[in-house]
């Protein structure tokens, strides 16, 4: 037939001589189906019957122009379109498109049945497309659920609203490997009066944009919840963790054990004996136990990656030879399914970190080239990660083993205290300590303190204010003059770490420390308390009773305020437990809203081992910072233990001492030297009290671990020692002492001053002999 435009040639008898392709897109009949038969009977049957999707054809509006002509000896009917320029531009442009386009398109009657479509949709030809013609369209692609595209499809011919850019996942396409994704859309499809004729379908195969698309996500994902954590192991946990199973169905990390003991990683090549520690794993896949550490072995896809630092596609088959290199390996891979696998290096600044295995497995797709990228650029962020990680472990151990070095060893036995710290380590080190320092006087002074921030410099500076605390606290002074020094301390700190370089690390560090002394009397059976920055202590009573002490409060240490800070004395029964901790635990467990405050109710009586377990079990997980609670059991000194004197103001005070000191020592059985010297201490201390001091004159001995001798007056005088020449005839009292005693000093109370001298003792019977009034 000459003209494309030509519908059909029609004899005399009204019957088909010819068919052309455009009758055949109009009406649906092919030429051997239209050819022979007569053309009224071809329209009254499609217009009458009723379950043939070319009724819906026929039902359309289409001008004709029908000519005769003269075919040889008889004349046919020619039958063509009667279109202007506009309606022969439209049927190119939509002849070109469905004949050309990219595009697979269908359009679909009311019954969502296919009546037309682009040939190559399927990449078929013209004739292998046309079974398609009549068919359903979910029958077109195998679709996961079916009735779900039904519906949406409904849904459009109602609506009118088109659908576009619906995705469809799980789609199988003859002649295309692997489920594929479609991007589909649906528009209802109107003739020129408004009546829905049915549905024009586009589907795009976006399997390799989905592929692109799903690869950026899983990066974004691996970047987003990897490297949370500043541990070794936490972090290939939180790898394996996002990579399955969007990415592998299961994932195995391996790490260079030099890394998890805080060790500088190898260069490469790697050593074919370095260790390696099973750090992580999720998925299918049997593993070994999370502690096994041992060298690759050689020939293994695993060794060689460790060695050259390149990534590599594995397909795993019966034969492969590297799995007799690694029987054990081998049998869990076969016994999982693995068909494949990419090993892919863990590895920085030409540094080998470890080795990460992903591996797909039974109905699984296998990987591709892409996917290799895909996995390098997730473990070179893994990689960072754990650098990371590593870099903070080397601090964290060095911190710890600096706060080690500088936290108290398990102090002395105390006479008349007893204690039990709860120390909760932070994830990164930190500040607190304790101290529980012997005063003289068998007093005790218990220390808390904590200095804010991690690592190193919170520990070092940890170490320099401890440091302090034993020095201030050997010059005997009051809890609340000694804060002060160490206030002061703090401050000449902060002063040296501001004249730092900008780019030293301790520059920028601020410098916030809390702490709280506590100093008991077992004599006086009294608890004198100050604090700066923590909270109150809380005393528990034997008789099951508890209080919170009402120490007022101080400034932080190194405050830019010149706050005082108060000190409060208080009276602690024998028995009583002192409970003194940093913020964290003392809010939960010290606070009377605490949530753990109800622990503390009747355990005035319990062992302080006891009681810190049960703290310890109870307190909520790990604390985000060191957290430290110090519990102490007060104990009172024998009354038979201790000789207190009242002093007459005159010359004859240092007799009457020294008989009443010659007596209290043979009663307790102190050895002849000790208490000879003993009387020329008392004797010198009583003698410069009546010369420099002002009544009322006290002497106190006290036999605990060591011999005190202490004589009070009310001057505020301090006393110093003295160089005598040859020729002076005083000032060598004080000298004589600091060579005969221990250790001497002076404290200061509100009303006067005490001084006082140590010495070890020595004692001619094992049993303590009971105080008996001496001679005047």
């Amino acid at each position: 037939m000459p003209d494309d435009d030509v519908l059909a040639l029609i004899d005399e008898g009204g019957r088909v001589v010819e068919w052309g392709g455009p009758a055949q897109e109009l009406f649906g009949w092919s030429a051997e189906e239209a050819v022979g038969r007569s053309l009224s009977m071809l329209m009254r049957e499609a217009a009458t019957n009723d379950g043939d999707w070319r009724r819906e054809r026929f039902s359309e509006t289409a001008a004709v122009l029908v000519r005769p002509v003269l075919q040889g000896a008889s004349v046919v009917w020619r039958v063509t379109a009667a279109e202007d320029a506009a309606s022969r531009q439209e049927k190119a442009v939509l002849k070109t498109v469905f004949s050309q386009s990219a595009v697979e398109l269908y359009v679909l009657d009311d019954q969502l049945r296919v009546v037309r479509m682009c040939p190559a949709a399927h990449g078929l030809p013209d004739s292998a497309a046309k079974h398609l013609l009549g068919t359903h369209f979910t029958e077109v692609y195998a679709l996961e659920r079916p009735e779900d595209e039904v519906a949406v499809a409904l849904g459009v011919l109602e609506s009118g609203e088109p659908v576009v850019d619906r995705l469809l996942r799980g789609v199988e396409v003859p002649g295309r490997p692997g489920s594929r994704v479609f991007s589909v859309s649906y528009f209802r499809l109107e003739d020129p009066y408004g009546h829905v004729l049915g549905l024009v379908v586009s589907a795009v195969d976006v399997t390799e944009r989905e592929s692109a698309r799903n690869r950026l996500a899983l990066l974004d994902t691996v970047r987003a919840q990897v490297g949370h954590r500043m541990n070794v192991m936490d972090v290939c946990r939180e790898l394996v963790g996002a990579v399955v199973p969007g990415f592998a169905g299961s994932a195995d990390v391996e790490v260079v054990e030099d890394i998890v003991r805080g060790e500088d990683p190898p260069r490469t090549p790697a050593p074919q004996d370095l260790p390696l520690r099973h750090a992580a794993f999720r998925g299918l896949i049997g593993r070994p136990s999370a502690a096994t550490v041992r060298p690759l072995p050689p020939g293994t896809p695993f060794s060689r990656v460790l060695s050259d630092l390149r990534p590599r596609l594995v397909a795993i088959e019966e034969d492969s030879s590297w799995l007799a290199a690694d029987p054990v390996r081998a049998a869990v891979i076969k016994r999982s399914g693995a068909h494949c696998m990419i090993v892919a290096p863990l590895a920085l600044h030409g540094q080998a970190l470890g080795v990460v295995s992903f591996y797909r497995h039974r109905h699984e797709a296998p990987f591709m080239e892409d996917d290799v990228t895909v996995a390098s650029a997730m473990c070179a962020h893994a990689a960072l990660c754990i650098n990371n990680a590593h870099q903070y472990m080397r601090e964290w151990i060095i911190a710890s083993t600096v706060q080690r070095r500088l936290l108290p060893r398990p102090p002395a036995t105390q006479t008349t205290v007893d204690i039990a710290p709860l120390h909760l380590p932070g994830p990164q080190g930190g500040g607190a300590w304790y101290d529980a320092i012997a005063l003289p006087g068998m007093r005790t002074a218990l220390i808390v303190g904590d200095v804010a921030g991690q690592g190193i410099a919170a520990a070092i500076t940890m170490g320099l204010l401890r440091t302090a605390v034993h020095t201030l606290a050997a010059l005997d002074l009051p809890p609340d003059e000694l804060l002060a020094r160490l206030s002061d301390t703090a401050a000449r700190l902060l002063s040296a770490r501001a004249a730092l370089p900008p780019m030293d690390p301790l520059s920028p560090e601020p410098l916030a420390a809390r702490c709280a002394i506590a100093m008991y009397d077992p004599v006086e059976r009294t608890c004198t308390i100050a604090r700066a920055g923590l909270p109150e202590p809380v005393a528990l009573f034997p008789d099951g009773t508890s209080a919170v002490l009402p120490a007022s409060p101080g400034p932080l240490l190194a405050a830019t305020d010149d706050a005082p800070f108060p000190a409060t004395t208080v009276s602690l029964p024998e028995g009583s437990i002192l409970a003194m901790g940093t913020a964290a635990l003392a809010d939960a467990v010290l606070a009377p809203s605490g949530s753990l405050r109800p622990l503390l109710d009747g355990a005035g009586t319990r062992s302080l081992p006891q009681l810190r377990d049960t703290i310890a079990s109870a307190f909520p997980g790990s604390p985000s910072n060191e957290s430290l609670l110090l519990l102490a059991r007060t104990k009172a000194l024998p009354a038979d233990h201790v000789l207190t004197r009242s002093l007459p103001d005159h010359p004859k005070a240092a007799s009457i001492a020294r008989a009443a000191v010659r007596h209290q020592l043979q009663l307790w059985g102190v050895e002849e030297e000790t208490a000879s010297t003993t009387e020329l201490i008392v004797s010198e201390f009583v003698g410069n009290a009546i010369r420099y001091g002002a009544p009322p004159l006290r002497l106190r001995l006290i036999l605990g671990q060591k011999l005190t001798c202490e004589v009070s007056d009310a001057a505020t005088s301090a006393p110093h020692v003295k160089h005598a020449r040859t020729v002076d005839e005083t000032g060598r009292g004080l000298f004589i002492i600091s060579a005969l005693a221990d250790q001497w000093g002076a404290r200061f109370q509100a009303q006067g001053k005490t001084v006082w001298a140590e010495q070890s003792t020595a004692r001619t019977r094992p049993q303590d002999v009971p105080t008996a009034p001496s001679p005047t």
